[in-house]
């Protein structure tokens, strides 16, 4: 669920969708999303000052709740 919601954030946000993708790393405590783009769009996930990528991140907080685990956002260049 979360994967999703971090992908099609992402895609929505880029110039090009098909460079968008998220691999995950399930652990004990924690989820890892480690979200990759096209070169070209990094500053448009990260946003002015990391806003859209705190913005991201307090998402996907609020959506984890139910999992009981932490969920953590890695933006890869």
């Amino acid at each position: 669920m979360e994967r999703d919601l971090v992908e099609y954030i992402a895609k929505s946000l880029v110039d090009d969708p098909s460079g968008v993708t998220v691999n995950v790393i399930e652990q004990d405590k924690s989820t890892i999303l480690e979200l990759r783009v096209a070169s070209d769009d990094i500053g448009k996930v990260i946003g002015k000052h990391g806003r859209i990528a705190k913005a991201m991140r307090t998402i996907l907080s609020a959506a984890s709740t139910a999992s009981e685990k932490r969920v953590v956002l890695e933006i890869l260049d």
